[in-house]
């Protein structure tokens, strides 16, 4: 008796006590294993999504570190008698325009508007006044070249009223990739130089036509159209976002990115190969005419700057003579290549216009061939 009652002594726990208190343990030691298996794998995550965070941008640096610009050029020469051959002011204005549209379409750099009378013709003041007054005709087709060229949103502040101009709203929008939206997401913008103060350390305002300024790395003069390269982190509750001033031609060489053309006006045929602004020339020079070789045949090889001329109503024989600084007859001794790239041509003329589209259209499989990497 005295034995049994000791068993059931309160200070001595049961048998079955001690497995009860033994599996609550368990059953807090099977948590404690699952909240760290829970843990680890969370880490593990968090590692492989920081590695392949680290490959991305190693991958997208990468991808930066290669050249996707063009490097090479392409300019094209026509007389602005071109304008001669419409018959009103209204289709004058649409020739310009088709030509705009033509030159935009295949991503050329520069437009030379040449006079086959040679009166000079440096710069785009004054009116055009009708046809077969001398070199006004280059002035209103450099004009409208230059205002098509300029996005919507700058026109404003470039081209005032002006009577060459009356008709421009006619035209179709060249559309190209510099003329941006108001909410488009772009590394480059063109933007005019704002007449506003800045404090010494700080650079310009500039008008991208964005919903907030710019504020450039450098102080420039009001009035300036510059390019723009903006930062790529922009905080979203600023006041103003950030970029610096880069050279027209960066969106070319470093994205490949078509960035519109300039306009140069030359006295005459000569002067567009003398007042060439590369240091070194156009060291592809082609020349159109009817009774030039066939462009079917012909391989052109690398170069940096091709120039592609094209004749008037009378044809480039018709600019050569007008010009008293050439010592030629034949024009062909002023090119590399003097090509017909229409041989088959059904109509007794083919207009300046539909010549830019057809040569073109030719010259680019030739030049794809030399430059296949390069980007639109």
């Amino acid at each position: 008796m005295s034995e049994k009652l000791a068993m059931k002594t309160p200070g001595t726990p049961s048998k079955e006590g001690q497995e009860r208190v033994d599996w609550k343990k368990w059953k807090v030691e099977r948590k404690e294993q699952q909240r760290r298996r829970k843990e680890e794998r969370l880490i593990k995550q968090l590692e492989k999504q920081k590695m392949k965070e680290l490959e991305e941008k190693k991958t997208q640096a990468a991808e930066e570190g290669k050249s996707n610009g063009r490097s090479y050029t392409l300019s094209v020469a026509l007389p602005g008698s071109v304008l001669d051959n419409a018959q009103s002011p209204e289709l004058r204005t649409y020739l310009a325009g088709q030509i705009a549209r033509a030159c935009t379409v295949f991503c050329v750099d520069e437009i030379i508007v040449f006079d086959e009378h040679g009166e000079e013709a440096k710069n785009t003041e004054g009116e055009y006044k009708g046809v077969g007054k001398k070199g006004k005709a280059c002035v209103q087709l450099a004009r409208i070249l230059q205002y098509l060229e300029c996005p919507q949103y700058l026109r404003k502040a470039f081209f005032p009223k002006h009577q060459d101009l009356q008709f421009a709203g006619l035209l179709n929008p060249l559309d190209s990739p510099h003329h941006m939206r108001m909410d488009e997401e772009a590394d480059f913008r063109e933007g005019l130089v704002l007449d506003r103060p800045c404090k010494a350390d700080k650079g310009s305002y500039v008008d991208c036509g964005m919903r907030k300024e710019v504020q450039i790395d450098k102080q420039l003069k009001p009035g300036l159209r510059v390019t723009v390269k903006l930062n790529k982190n922009q905080e979203s509750g600023c006041k103003r976002y950030r970029g610096v001033v880069v050279a027209p031609h960066v969106p070319r060489t470093e994205k490949g990115l078509y960035w519109g053309y300039t306009v140069r006006l030359a006295s005459s045929l000569s002067a567009v190969f003398t007042e060439c602004p590369f240091k070194d020339g156009y060291d592809v020079t082609i020349g159109t005419s009817e009774r030039g070789s066939s462009a079917d045949d012909i391989t052109v090889s690398p170069f940096s700057h091709m120039l592609v001329v094209f004749g008037g109503l009378a044809g480039l024989e018709a600019s050569v003579d007008a010009d008293n600084d050439l010592d030629i007859s034949d024009p062909s001794s002023l090119f590399h290549l003097y090509l017909n790239t229409c041989p088959t041509q059904g109509s007794r003329t083919i207009r300046t216009e539909e010549a830019i589209l057809i040569s073109l259209s030719i010259l680019r499989q030739k030049i794809a061939t030399v430059f296949p990497n390069s980007s639109k």
